[in-house]
């Protein structure tokens, strides 16, 4: 299959070399060029443009960082989609968001799909990211036999709409999100009174944010938040579409989003999310 793929950012430098292997014909496009380039040397047919990319192809895969890239890069680009292409489309968005895109693909005679991945960039690598699919029946299935490559099959989810499909994404990353606060404020508790942090992350792998304590506790005790799976400058855009999207208060989401927010005027929003656990 003809694949092009746009957005080469930490997340889609993991995700095109499966498309690679998998033995598909793709072509890359980044608004940097030197993340295009070190792909190219893996395979990928570097198209110049957006334009250039989508040019001829049966297939659409999008990574970008949020609802405004997507308008600027593809809806409002005037790309020269061949009509019934198939757009699918990975980033992160609000579900307004996709609605508008797929009203926007309808009228353009393309097929319009969300396939939000829930994961890092080590399950990524991997292929057992989480990928919820959401779209028309006939589109989502053809979605699903490209995004499957980094899906754990057990964690491919679909649903009857790519709305739902990025509801569900933000309702994965609000999770996400307040169990990093939980595993800030646990081991601030725990060192006001009187525990090591050994004895903090002792006790959270008994409770319901022992994964995530697994995963990020001795980062987060050495201090050192370098190696960003997930950035504290993403993690604070997708808080943003959450509390958006709410007709209701979400305090603990404001809560973080505010701290996230700090961070980044700390100069750490390329950090990884788990800064906001950062020694004050």
């Amino acid at each position: 299959m003809d694949i092009a793929f746009l957005g080469l950012g930490r997340m889609g430098r993991e995700l095109v070399p499966h498309l690679i292997d998998a033995g598909h014909r793709v072509t890359v496009w980044n608004r940097s060029p030197e993340a295009a380039e070190t792909i190219g040397r893996r395979g990928a047919r570097v198209a110049r443009t957006a334009a250039d990319a989508v040019a001829e192809v049966d297939a659409v895969v999008s990574v970008l960082f949020g609802p405004e890239a997507v308008r600027e890069t593809i809806t409002e680009a005037g790309l020269p989609w061949r009509p019934g292409t198939l757009w699918i489309d990975v980033t992160t968005v609000s579900p307004a968001d996709a609605t508008e895109f797929a009203e926007w693909a309808s009228a353009a005679g393309i097929r319009y799909v969300a396939a939000p991945v829930v994961g890092s960039l080590a399950p990524a690598r991997a292929g057992t990211l989480a990928v919820l699919v959401g779209g028309e029946h006939a589109a989502a299935r053809d979605a699903k036999r490209i995004v499957g490559l980094w899906a754990d099959q057990e964690k491919l989810r679909t649903f009857d709409t790519p709305a739902a499909a990025t509801a569900a994404k933000l309702v994965a990353n609000l999770a996400l999100a307040v169990s990093m606060e939980t595993l800030s404020e646990a081991l601030r508790l725990g060192r006001a009174a009187g525990l090591s942090d050994d004895d903090v992350l002792a006790t959270l792998s008994l409770t319901a944010i022992a994964p995530l304590a697994a995963q990020k506790g001795a980062l987060v005790t050495a201090g050192d938040f370098d190696d960003a799976q997930f950035t504290a400058e993403a993690l604070a855009k997708d808080a943003r579409l959450m509390l958006a999207t709410s007709d209701v208060p979400l305090p603990a989401v404001a809560l973080v989003a505010a701290e996230l927010q700090r961070a980044i005027e700390a100069g750490h929003g390329d950090k990884d999310f788990s800064v906001i656990a950062r020694d004050r």
